[in-house]
């Protein structure tokens, strides 16, 4: 009881984060230890450290994961690797090791029954700062916009991970974790204009799909709202989010991207930067840094090279 008082005035850390299948050091086409074991070190410099991991492009297990890196046991998935490294990252912390891993399948490509590659979420809570009430792991909601019917089958899915938490203080709130398609080539604008990401017609109807899953499962109760939206701010997808349907931008809301916000890039391929990764939250969330969040592609971050894309940090309050 004296702990859980004394945790109770402290805000709490969330981190999202698209991993690349922890394969950045192959340039994403297979999964290695190194890349586990320097995302894990990573985290494990935040201090605090972080009450909620939030990951997107987590696979389960596949050729592309098995690759390279060898499984410790046969049915060894890619995040249970990931939280042994972890676990070894917080040896250098004082025990135990806090963090609890629920996984959120999206989608299994294969050729016959060789599963080729594997999507998925993932979302680390902090078990002795927060407590789980329920989530859909089992069955995370799918937000998949189909532009070409027949071709159905064969598009990657794209889901939202949910979980309704409860605070120190005995606060409920909602975390969702997503990650939504790039625009389709099969529409006429994206041949006609020169923006694609986060113009897309299918990343449009995927936020709507998620605008409405968050009403439906948050109501009046706090939410948070992060991940990988394959779309820059003022784009129609973060506008529609932030306009429309009245969620807080966190970068924007605490001016970490006041001016432009082509100057702070999340995520580059090759000499291309973008800003394609996003908090949001609802006004009942009290955001109070975002201490930790730093440029792709700026040296100083312990995150430097280990990814396409950098964490997303930030301290909140209910």
């Amino acid at each position: 009881m004296e702990q859980e008082h004394t945790l109770a005035g402290v805000p709490l850390r969330i981190v999202s984060y698209n991993v690349r299948y922890f394969g950045h050091a192959l340039r994403g086409l297979a999964s290695t230890r190194g890349s586990k074991r320097a995302i894990a070190d990573a985290l494990a410099t935040l201090n605090p450290a972080a009450d909620i991991i939030c990951l997107q492009e987590v696979e389960t297990f596949s050729l592309r994961s098995s690759l390279v890196f060898r499984r410790s046991h046969r049915t060894e998935t890619q995040l249970e690797s990931f939280m042994a490294e972890l676990e070894r990252a917080f040896e250098r912390r004082p025990p135990p090791f806090p963090y609890d891993a629920f996984y959120f399948r999206a989608h299994v490509n294969r050729i016959g029954n060789t599963p080729l590659q594997s999507m998925g979420l993932a979302i680390l809570v902090h078990r002795y700062r927060i407590r789980i009430d329920t989530h859909n792991c089992e069955s995370p909601h799918d937000i998949t916009y189909h532009h070409v019917l027949r071709w159905k089958d064969r598009k990657q899915t794209r889901i939202c991970a949910h979980m309704k938490l409860v605070g120190p203080r005995g606060k409920p709130f909602h975390i969702f974790n997503t990650h939504l398609s790039l625009p389709t080539p099969f529409s006429r604008e994206f041949w006609t204009t020169s923006q694609r990401m986060g113009f897309g017609v299918n990343q449009l109807q995927e936020a709507k799909t998620l605008a409405a899953f968050i009403r439906r499962h948050a109501g009046d109760e706090p939410f948070i709202v992060c991940g990988d939206f394959n779309s820059p701010p003022e784009s129609p997808v973060y506008r529609y989010l932030t306009d429309d349907c009245g969620l807080v931008g966190v970068q924007k809301h605490l001016r970490q991207i006041d001016r432009d916000p082509r100057d702070f890039p999340t995520a580059g391929f090759m000499r291309l930067r973008m800003h394609l990764d996003h908090l949001f939250s609802s006004p009942l969330v009290s955001w109070l840094d975002l201490e930790g969040t730093c440029r792709f592609g700026d040296r100083s971050s312990p995150f430097w090279g280990k990814s396409d894309h950098v964490p997303l940090i930030g301290r909140f309050d209910l």
